[in-house]
């Protein structure tokens, strides 16, 4: 009898310590993948609802409640709640009426008490935590992608637990609120009103959104229904030229996707706030998208290529509403689907709103440069990554994702033919609707509609890194070609082979003969090309439709700029680059080939693209001496161009942009200062008052002897006070005095001086700008220093925007060594943020290598 009390006590330590090893597997900061995969099954009917109490003054912490009702179908662990903010901030929770103890443990609320099979109501009393909560002094916004959420309320922060919201906000009088659902009742309460909002449509939590504060608003009906708009904007003549078009264009895309999808638009309303200074371009909150104001506020100056950006901004989140919002990923680590779908639909929808445009070209400018920009770092990632735990997936996003996935979903598109794709994209919308749904789901789907192995095709595609380079090998005999070959090798030296197609254009005299390649070995003989005449030379890639390096005769770049294609001209610029920066062509070379093409390019884009490359060219790649030499021709060269009435606005705003970049010499200062004077008026080309204020920035960055009084004159001709404090944020980093400067980035390492990230960005790029790096160079420790710390406040984009303005900007064998440094001294880097480093110093390594 003794013997099995001993043995049963021994089975109860040892299933305690199971217990308890599994409680711990589950319990760890952020939102491991155990955890979420467990609550999957654990949690269902999932209602918050949200009730917060917004002070006029903004530094008082914001009174709020959480009703949380849940059905619960497992009891063998706790339910955890999560909740990153500090354990201070929670007051009281009640669970099923019964009251229980704060318990809050690694960034968790663990709620072990009083639960029982069926449904629950958890009641929680807190402070809102203010991480992702942007206050400002008279409005704030959430921004809660792709784990903040959490940090704002308790919830369960993971995609594939989505929920409804019942939400009611009290704010100060002559304020505006705006959420995920429609308003119900605001009720005046001397002075707040009280605002009561509609159950929300089903959606996972980082799509949650709240917007209040002094706001403008306007509501129109441009199909059929109402859309409200707030926004901050005083420009008369941007709210003019913008509002009509605004509205237009997310009617037009609803339009689009209702036919491409056959799926009516899937939430309760389709709201938006336009804000100063939001971190992202835009962000798909369900009911509720957010813009940065400057985005979509355009005016009669705006350039076409900055119209299309802002249509496609709009066209891109709306887009999410069916692609991301009512279809979500099952976990972060295929965000990128829903990014890749929002890129892709939002390329279709431009087609018939921009007739004019020609979209392989424009496809090609938006999407190419930012996947290569990173694929061809060391730093480089997969499509689809590996996530284990949601703490990590800001850094999953990145240019792989907004831009090397729609050229793979293109060349997918193409593999199984248009219609076979696109009747396979509706049935995934019909099967997963209000659901979550994997890559995997995706392809089964497809795969039933080709003969191609989708599976084998999209290892290489999604699941590997990295881009081929394609080399010829190509015999002669009497001027004919007898043997066309392609050979495609991986960049980075595996043996990844990408199955793809595109067209080669060869060039002759008076004539030009295009050949459809298809490859997926290793080689592949063009039999197309076999009996041709020798061509004048041969451009590779000409539709801009295949992936890689390819081939470029160096002795023939004149020939490129003869092209009457757009396409194929732009590309074999963009081929151009590439192989500066893969070592075949040195950087003088090209330069000059770009600053003739810039003399004599009609296309907007094309001219656009190779006006920011050139830049890129000079900054990165050239020495000192080089761009000593290279700047008073250049500079010179382009001010006589500006001063021509040959060129067309568009153009002549591109000519001036890169003119206004190099404008750092005596001479180019004094040019620069008489158009801000407005002393010189630059035939064709339109300034609007924000041309005038960056041009007051350069002169002050390029210490023009009268910076001083051109910033406060600039600052008195600013009447947005948004814009006035942004002004005000960035003058330190204008500075003349090397400490002032040194004074503001050191301030960067408080958080709270981070909060306005893109008003830090711009002020890191004055910061370290190539004319400032000799002094600045000794703030890079602590830029590098700083970087996890970013990662753990900042949002999903900021970690690499910090790195690009800071660490990205130089060329020095002192700043290499830096980063090595860091690198050696930090071997657990997290992976995917250790990948954001090397993409930001790629150039830095090329330059010091070259």
């Amino acid at each position: 009898m003794k013997r099995s009390i001993l043995a049963c006590a021994s089975l109860l330590i040892i299933s305690t310590s199971c217990e308890s090893t599994k409680k711990e597997d589950l319990l760890a900061e952020g939102i491991p993948l155990q955890l979420a995969e467990y609550r999957v099954g654990q949690v269902s009917n999932v209602v918050y609802g949200l009730s917060f109490d917004i002070p006029a003054d903004k530094n008082r912490p914001i009174a709020s409640k959480l009703k949380l009702d849940v059905d619960l179908h497992d009891l063998s662990q706790p339910l955890y709640l999560d909740f990153n903010a500090d354990a201070s901030l929670l007051k009281t929770i009640q669970v099923n009426g019964q009251k229980q103890d704060v318990a809050h443990q690694q960034e968790h609320i663990i709620i072990s008490e009083n639960l029982e099979e069926g449904p629950n109501t958890i009641e929680i009393t807190f402070n809102a935590g203010e991480l992702s909560l942007n206050r400002n002094e008279n409005y704030l916004y959430t921004l809660l992608v792709p784990d903040r959420a959490s940090t704002l309320f308790p919830c369960f922060d993971q995609p594939n637990i989505k929920g409804r919201y019942v939400v009611d906000v009290i704010a100060p009088a002559g304020w505006k609120v705006l959420c995920g659902a429609p308003l119900r009742e605001a009720e005046p309460k001397g002075e707040t009103v009280h605002y009561s909002f509609e159950e929300s449509d089903f959606m996972s939590t980082y799509l949650f959104s709240l917007v209040a504060g002094k706001f403008e608003s306007v509501t129109e009906n441009p199909g059929v229904f109402d859309m409200t708009m707030l926004y901050r904007e005083t420009d008369s003549a941007k709210i003019a030229y913008s509002v009509p078009n605004i509205f237009d264009l997310h009617q037009r895309s609803i339009d689009f996707l209702k036919d491409y999808t056959q799926y009516e638009f899937p939430f309760k309303k389709l709201d938006f706030a336009a804000i100063p200074g939001f971190q992202y371009g835009g962000m798909e909150h369900v009911g509720a998208i957010q813009y940065r104001q400057s985005s979509i506020f355009l005016d009669e100056s705006a350039t076409e290529r900055r119209r299309m950006g802002s249509a496609k901004l709009i066209a891109h989140e709306t887009s999410h509403m069916w692609f991301g919002d009512m279809v979500t990923m099952d976990w972060f680590n295929d965000v990128w689907m829903k990014e890749v779908f929002a890129n892709f639909m939002a390329d279709k929808i431009m087609n018939p709103t921009f007739p004019e445009i020609n979209h392989k070209l424009q496809f090609m400018i938006s999407h190419y440069r930012g996947a290569y920009g990173e694929d061809r770092t060391r730093g480089t990632n997969p499509i689809r990554q590996h996530l284990d735990n949601l703490k990590n997936a800001g850094s999953l996003y990145g240019g792989i994702i907004y831009n090397k996935a729609p050229i793979m979903m293109r060349q997918l598109e193409a593999a199984i033919g248009e219609k076979a794709f696109r009747d396979g994209i509706r049935e995934y919308i019909q099967t997963y609707a209000y659901g979550n749904a994997t890559w995997n789901d995706l392809v089964e789907i497809l795969d039933e509609r080709t003969p191609i192995n989708l599976k084998d095709w999209s290892e290489v595609w999604v699941n590997q890194s990295g881009r081929p380079i394609i080399t010829e090998g190509i015999e002669y005999e009497n001027e004919k070609i007898a043997r066309f070959t392609l050979s495609q090798q991986a960049e980075d030296g595996s043996d990844k082979l990408w199955p793809q197609s595109f067209e080669i254009t060869l060039v002759y005299p008076d004539s030009t003969r295009v050949i459809p390649v298809t490859i997926s070995d290793s080689v592949v003989n063009v039999k197309l090309a076999e009996g041709l005449p020798r061509p004048e030379t041969i451009i590779y890639n000409s539709n801009a439709f295949g992936y890689g390096v390819f081939p470029l005769d160096s002795s023939k770049l004149n020939v490129i700029p003869t092209l009457k294609d757009e396409v194929a001209r732009g590309y074999a610029y963009l081929n151009a680059y590439e192989n500066v920066l893969s070592g075949q062509l040195p950087p003088l070379q090209v330069f000059d080939l770009y600053i003739d093409v810039i003399l004599q390019e009609e296309n907007e884009f094309v001219h656009g693209m190779v006006s920011g490359e050139a830049s890129q060219l000079f900054w990165s790649y050239f020495t000192e001496e080089q761009r000593a030499e290279k700047q008073p021709l250049v500079e010179n060269l382009l001010w006589n161009e500006l001063l021509k009435d040959t060129y067309g606005p568009n153009i002549k705003k591109n000519i001036f942009g890169l003119w206004k970049g190099l404008a750092y010499s005596e001479k180019a200062k004094e040019k620069l200062y008489s158009v801000w004077t407005k002393q010189v008026k630059i035939p064709e080309l339109k300034l609007n008052q924000d041309d005038y204020t960056d041009m007051a920035m350069s002169l002050a960055l390029y210490d023009h002897q009268q910076a001083p009084a051109i910033l406060e004159t600039a600052k008195t001709e600013l009447d947005n006070p948004d814009k006035i404090k942004r002004f005000e944020f960035l003058l330190p980093a204008l500075s003349s005095d090397v400490a002032v400067r040194e004074t503001l980035f050191k301030s960067f390492k408080d958080a709270k001086n981070r909060e306005k990230e893109s008003w830090v960005g711009t002020a890191c790029g004055y910061l370290h700008h190539p004319l400032r790096q000799k002094t600045a160079i000794q703030q890079l420790p602590l830029a590098l220093d700083l970087l996890e710390e970013i990662q753990r406040t900042g949002d999903i984009f900021f970690p690499k925007r910090w790195l690009s303005a800071t660490v990205g900007q130089y060329q020095s064998k002192e700043a290499y060594q830096m980063v090595e440094e860091y690198l050696k001294s930090h071997p657990d880097l997290e992976p995917s943020l250790k990948g954001k480093l090397l993409q930001a110093s790629d150039d830095l390594y090329r330059f010091v290598n070259m």
